[in-house]
């Protein structure tokens, strides 16, 4: 009797999925977004940020000091592999007409009183305008200003002690009494598609699975269909085998597009994959469990196929911000990192960055994985809780 009941039980599991995977394939929408988008959209991100290092951006520089140090700055500036220096002009009248013809992407501008601010010991500015239509113009200019004022500070505290009368040897070892190297191992060249797109890549397995589902579901609805109408005692077991039966089905799809994804399209555009191979497939598999009770759960709310279009707008930018790809998560307020907590994205793109771009392993990730583990016992749990109340409404509307 009991090994009837696990074989019965084991053959709705499967008979559910494969229903799903039948309703799936049947949906031209829910085709066009899993393997549509899922498989173009990794590609298409990377061919647009395949240039990830803009080199030799052509800046103006107004030198109204005229003085050697702003000279010596101008060469150095110049020198760098971020910034050419274009033109150099008389006046910021002149700068800002080749920065409106799009000439030039950024001023560099040195004040008249550069030079004796700097001959009287005090602070002197080099003001830096940037186009902001391009993140990366900014970062260029600004990298560029930034290195050569280091440089320059180090300068300029050394022949300051020189005049004080310390040696050119004593002066070094004042000026920088602990002796560094800079070393950047994960991307050396800032390159902005290197930090970027690894969190796109998991949140685009996020998204197009949740979209997908929930268009699923909102044309069930339409049609007066739902998949919450079970077999059986849906008090017993038919909750858990409708959970696990219609998850199989989104798991099984959306495992081959994981790896696709992580291995495949990064291989494909030479991005860093240092992670061990078992490793980020224990984060994948983690990643797309916890991404399919997400999607089930949310899916509930919605009623209208429509809604998914909407949602597409509305969520992604916020789940690629919410990975810390772009600001740091350390500096985000109280109310975002719990709201952040939503989304398997947030520990799935985090984790992976650890172990793509950084070349860690589980323990480097073992915050994330057990975020992951903890979501995904919640959203099962939920997803559970979803169906139960969603065949007794429907009982009660038969009834």
């Amino acid at each position: 009797m009991k090994f009837s009941f696990i074989r019965d039980w084991c053959q709705d599991v499967l008979d559910l999925g494969v229903h799903e995977l039948k309703l799936i394939f049947k949906d031209g929408g829910v085709l066009l977004i899993f393997f549509v988008a899922g498989l173009i959209y990794p590609l298409l991100y990377n061919v647009v940020y395949l240039n990830g290092v803009l080199e030799d951006t052509p800046v103006a520089v107004v030198d109204e000091a005229g003085c050697s140090e702003s000279r010596r700055f101008t060469r150095e500036v110049d020198a760098t592999r971020e910034v050419d220096v274009a033109f150099r002009c008389a006046d910021m009248l002149e700068a800002r007409q080749l920065l409106e013809e799009r000439k030039v992407n950024g001023i560099f501008y040195f004040p008249a009183d550069f030079g004796e601010k700097l001959a009287r010991m005090e602070t002197a500015t080099v003001s830096v305008y940037c186009v902001m239509s391009s993140f990366l113009y900014y970062k260029n200019a600004l990298m560029a200003a930034n290195h050569v004022m280091l440089s320059e500070l180090s300068e300029i505290q050394k022949e300051r002690y020189a005049a004080a009368g310390f040696t050119g040897q004593e002066a070094s070892a004042l000026v920088q009494a602990v002796p560094y190297e800079e070393n950047n191992p994960y991307n050396a060249t800032f390159s902005y598609s290197i930090f970027l797109l690894a969190a796109i890549l998991l949140v685009i397995i996020q998204q197009t699975m949740f979209y997908g589902m929930t268009l699923l579901a909102g044309t069930l609805r339409e049609q007066k269909r739902s998949f919450a109408l079970l077999k059986g005692n849906p008090y017993t077991h038919g909750i858990m085998r409708t959970v696990l039966g219609r998850g199989w089905a989104y798991w099984l799809i959306y495992m081959g597009i994981g790896i696709y994804i992580s291995f495949i399209v990064p291989a494909i555009f030479g991005m860093p994959l240092r992670g061990q191979f078992l490793d980020i497939m224990m984060l994948i598999l983690l990643f797309v469990t916890d991404c399919v009770y997400f999607c089930m759960t949310w899916s509930t709310f919605v009623n209208k196929r429509e809604t998914v279009f909407v949602l597409f707008l509305f969520l992604s930018p916020i789940c690629l911000f919410l990975t810390g790809s772009s600001w740091p998560y350390s500096a985000f307020p109280g109310f975002w990192k719990l709201f952040s907590y939503i989304f398997p994205s947030t520990f799935g793109a985090q984790a992976y960055i650890n172990m793509s771009s950084a070349g860690g392993d589980l323990t480097a990730a073992q915050t994330q994985m057990t975020g992951l583990f903890i979501q995904t016992v919640f959203y099962f749990i939920t997803a559970c809780i979803a169906v139960y109340v969603e065949n007794r409404h429907l009982k009660r509307q038969q009834a």
